[in-house]
């Protein structure tokens, strides 16, 4: 079981800033859509520069063109690139067939997916290396968790990883890694703390079973 920082709030200074906190205790670092959208896929290249030992993810969340924004998100660095599981199944096998080019891996994110355990089924034998549920900003005001999420695509995946994303605390960590998913994707819950290098290590031993 890995551990991914997703980085959303931030420029790239402060993603450079953060990261360098906690890099010894991650795995993969997210730059995500926000960052992406007030940066440019500049902060994947940047962010990778200055942490090549570590996975960047560009969250860009691809809903059309997925062979290529996959091509510009690997030009750029990125190790990992996000596609939308509402998206269509041309989109999905585009980006999958382009990541394949450069060495790439690709996520599935679940957000807004209606019948997971089905869209997950048909997702999985595109060939994508990760399917991950989310519970969005927006779903978590409402109180939405993932954890039934990821139970109905662990039945059905086959191939791909699991993660799981959206409001991960420390303190909710415990009943995520009974829910067993390949890859945890922590960001407010490493960000938004005081000391985010002791929370992160804290994390990394859970994960790892340790």
């Amino acid at each position: 079981m890995e551990l991914q920082l997703a980085l959303d709030l931030v420029d790239i200074p402060g993603a450079k800033q953060v990261v360098a906190e906690v890099a010894e205790h991650i795995d993969i670092v997210e730059i995500g859509t926000p960052v992406v959208i007030n940066e440019g896929l500049r902060a994947v290249k940047e962010i990778k520069e200055a942490f090549p030992h570590l996975r960047v993810l560009a969250d860009l969340k691809i809903m059309d063109a997925g062979g290529y924004e996959v091509l510009k998100a690997s030009e750029a660095g990125a190790d990992i690139i996000t596609v939308l599981g509402v998206s269509d199944d041309s989109t999905i096998k585009g980006a999958v067939a382009e990541a394949r080019k450069h060495g790439r891996k690709i996520m599935v994110d679940m957000i807004n997916v209606k019948d997971i355990e089905g869209r997950a089924k048909e997702i999985d034998s595109f060939g994508v290396d990760y399917i991950c549920v989310h519970s969005g900003y927006d779903h978590q005001a409402d109180g939405k968790n993932s954890f039934e999420e990821l139970a109905a695509i662990k039945r059905v995946v086959k191939n791909a990883k699991t993660a799981i994303a959206g409001g991960i605390k420390l303190d909710t960590l415990p009943e995520v890694i009974g829910a067993q998913p390949d890859l945890v994707i922590v960001g407010g819950g490493i960000t938004g703390q005081q000391d985010k290098n002791a929370t992160a290590a804290e994390m990394k031993r859970l994960v790892s079973g340790q």
